[in-house]
């Protein structure tokens, strides 16, 4: 994959205005990532698929090696760059480029000062990354709910629109103070009324002339805000709820993997459930499997609203 680096160090119109403009291009990359480290500086990048390396135009950079730095702070160091940088990565380690540093999670258990450093990486970064499964598996009632709690781990789809990407940004910087913060633009197609899947038939104002689709972005949020490292209050169901409704407002959808903090009603006017509930119903599945929410929303290791009700005690941020 050829991979381009264009750093962009304008804020946020400046740098959300150059998403735009490789999404939205004629002939478009095959790949669009965008790296946000604050409101001022990031890093967008386009892939596309070549045959091999051209020596003349850049390095190959074999990002998946053990030794090699996290990805995340590969391309922050890039930022210095005064020119696109172009490298060619192995198709296999591209797609996995973020795995090593788990995006820039790893931080918040193995601190980056010991995790990137390049004695540890070398003689230990092969154990990088630990399995989530593992993870997971030893984890206690506490750490649980320290996990919804404590810690956000967010993917919300939401669409250009004229000022949402922006917004979206702007905002999700104001709750959480996370950074970075990714953006992945991809298409959401308008299948029609009987065919359309969970994500809402984007609206038409944002459908691109010519085509069935609008152009969305995925919005990554992943961390720990650091309110709650200094020792902080910091209500985090709150929060996510008042995003939840933003995302809702402008047609958008979070990926539900994730921690949700809807209701039934708030969850089906978030989705679009027509399909999902005729097949449901011709095939028997309402009668023998789980509905969607009930594996989601409904279904959290601890009741949110609760956690709300506590949250609404304590004193502002």
């Amino acid at each position: 994959v050829k991979v381009t680096y264009v750093p962009v160090r304008t804020g946020v119109e400046g740098y959300c205005k150059k998403i735009r403009e490789v999404s939205l291009a004629e002939d478009p990359a095959d790949f669009v990532e965008a790296t946000l480290f604050d409101r001022q500086d990031a890093v967008v990048m386009t892939g596309d698929f070549v045959d091999g390396p051209d020596a003349s135009l850049g390095r190959v950079n074999n990002v998946g090696l053990w030794f090699k730095p996290w990805f995340y702070t590969h391309v922050r160091d890039l930022l210095s760059a005064r020119e696109p940088v172009v490298e060619f990565v192995p198709t296999f380690e591209y797609i996995f480029r973020h795995n090593r540093g788990i995006f820039w999670t790893l931080k918040d258990q193995l601190p980056e000062s010991y995790g990137n450093n390049p004695v540890f990486r070398y003689l230990f970064g092969w154990l990088c990354p630990p399995k989530v499964q593992f993870l997971k598996l030893p984890a206690t009632e506490t750490i649980r709910k320290e996990m919804m709690t404590r810690r956000v781990y967010q993917d919300i789809v939401l669409p250009f629109g004229k000022h949402t990407l922006e917004d979206a940004v702007h905002k999700a910087a104001d709750m959480f103070e996370i950074w970075p913060l990714l953006i992945y633009p991809s298409r959401i197609y308008d299948h029609g009324e009987k065919l359309q899947g969970q994500f809402r038939r984007p609206d038409p104002d944002n459908i691109i002339p010519g085509t069935n689709y609008a152009m969305y972005f995925d919005l990554g949020c992943y961390g720990t805000p650091p309110s709650i490292l200094r020792g902080e209050s910091f209500k985090t169901v709150t929060c996510m709820r008042e995003m939840e409704s933003f995302t809702r407002k402008v047609r958008g959808c979070p990926f539900l993997y994730a921690d949700t903090f809807m209701d039934r009603e708030e969850f089906s006017e978030m989705l679009d459930l027509s399909l999902y509930e005729r097949v449901r119903k011709a095939y028997d599945a309402d009668k023998h499997f789980p509905h969607l929410f009930s594996k989601t929303s409904g279904c959290q290791s601890f009741d949110w609203r609760e956690v709300l009700r506590e949250e609404a005690g304590k004193k502002a941020n």
